[in-house]
């Protein structure tokens, strides 16, 4: 069983968050906080996706 890398689950568990966030703006009917919660969810995916190329790129994946 290859082990936990602790950087991706991060960036899943930020991304899922976001997600969350966006549901509960939506609830709420905040147009401000679907925005955010949008943004957010790219920068972190966006951000997570790169350090996956770099690090493959290092050898280290």
């Amino acid at each position: 069983m290859p082990a936990i890398q602790w950087p991706f689950l991060g960036f899943a568990v930020l991304a899922a968050a976001c997600m969350i966030g966006t549901g509960i703006a939506i609830g709420e009917q905040s147009f401000l906080g679907i925005a955010a919660s949008i943004i957010l969810l790219l920068a972190v995916m966006g951000f997570g996706f790169s350090y996956k190329a770099k690090m493959r790129r290092a050898g280290k994946l």
